[in-house]
């Protein structure tokens, strides 16, 4: 996958969401703890590069596609 990186130019880097992120994140909803659901890492085990966030709360889930994750509300998505 190819990024604009700070100087302006392309690099092949994939990006890769912390598992660490899980202490600060929470549902864009209701604000409920989520339930992280990996389907792929990085070399790193501590990397996350699919999955999904789930909130038993409010019964929604939240997809991480190529390490980010879309926090967006449901009927915000496409």
């Amino acid at each position: 996958m190819e990024s604009l990186n700070k100087i302006g130019t392309y690099s092949n880097s994939v990006n890769h969401m912390k598992k660490e992120l899980m202490d600060i994140l929470a549902c864009p909803m209701c604000k409920g703890d989520l339930e992280l659901n990996v389907t792929d890492v990085s070399d790193s085990v501590d990397e996350v590069t699919a999955g999904t966030l789930y909130c038993k709360k409010c019964d929604e889930y939240y997809p991480i596609e190529d390490g980010i994750p879309n926090m967006l509300p449901p009927n915000l998505r496409d």
